[in-house]
């Protein structure tokens, strides 16, 4: 009997986590949605709702987006589905010089390959996939039709928004050595080992399983649909158009050229 029970429930585990064999392919998409919640700060406490809501209207492009997600064993694309604003009929061009590119990463190698477009000017990021030190939970639940599983973690605030700017990081820079300290963003991760895959949406990735559902700094990314081996193959290939530049580097691109625009601006209001 008890022979009988521990083949039963060896078969389960192999019916519910699908174990890989070195002749199986295995490839897969996974489609996001993503929602941001919107900080005003001071300002917001000023407008009435009428106005927070016409404001949301506008940015909607910006705090609620879809990305896809391919993925074999050891290789993701991870790309937003480019939609016209709402209001203007036009896409976001001005957002898109602070908002990640096609993004490419490969487990194996440990390697990122990352395009971003800065007014105009085409640069391909190449360097390591975000290291993460996750700390696994016991906490389960239910995504869709995938048992995840809870992890966290807590990384440098820089880590995961190199391609972004905002002016307050102006000012943090330009304050004495030692008071600006390091920010630091928790995440809180779902994955699911029944894609026994280590990959994930954005930044995110080494956890024994796809990522399901990620939270962090006011940003959730929910996977609503997975198609494992869909008939029509999976290409996956690092983009490779660009000025070639690292992590740091293309951050300091964009602060040094977002700081000469805020110098001519101030120039020009002084003549």
């Amino acid at each position: 009997m008890k022979l009988f029970l521990s083949t039963l429930s060896i078969l389960t585990l192999i019916l519910l986590y699908p174990v890989d064999t070195p002749t199986q392919e295995f490839y897969g998409k996974a489609v996001y949605q993503t929602k941001t919640k919107m900080e005003l700060g001071n300002w917001g406490a000023r407008m009435s709702e009428a106005q927070k809501k016409q404001i949301e209207a506008r940015l909607k492009n910006r705090l609620e987006k879809t990305y896809t997600l391919s993925f074999n064993k050891t290789e993701s694309i991870f790309k937003e589905e480019e939609v016209l604003d709402a209001i203007s009929g036009a896409t976001d061009s001005w957002g898109k010089n602070f908002t990640p590119g096609e993004s490419y990463k490969n487990i194996a190698d440990n390697e990122l390959v990352q395009t971003q477009e800065f007014y105009g000017k085409k640069f391909l990021v190449k360097d390591k996939i975000l290291e993460i030190d996750w700390k696994m939970g016991t906490e389960s639940k239910q995504v869709g039709q995938y048992m995840c599983f809870k992890a966290t973690a807590s990384v440098p605030s820089k880590a995961l928004t190199w391609y972004e700017f905002s002016w307050g990081e102006l000012r943090s820079a330009e304050k004495p050595e030692g008071e600006a300290g390091v920010a630091m963003t928790e995440i809180e991760a779902w994955y699911t080992p029944q894609v026994p895959v280590g990959h994930g949406p954005a930044e995110f990735a080494g956890l024994p399983g796809l990522i399901m559902e990620v939270s962090f700094g006011g940003t959730t990314m929910l996977c609503s649909k997975i198609v494992i081996n869909p008939k029509e193959k999976v290409k996956i290939q690092a983009p490779d158009k660009g000025k070639e530049i690292g992590k740091i580097s293309y951050k300091e691109t964009v602060v040094k050229k977002m700081t000469e625009m805020r110098n001519n601006r101030g120039r020009r209001r002084s003549r």
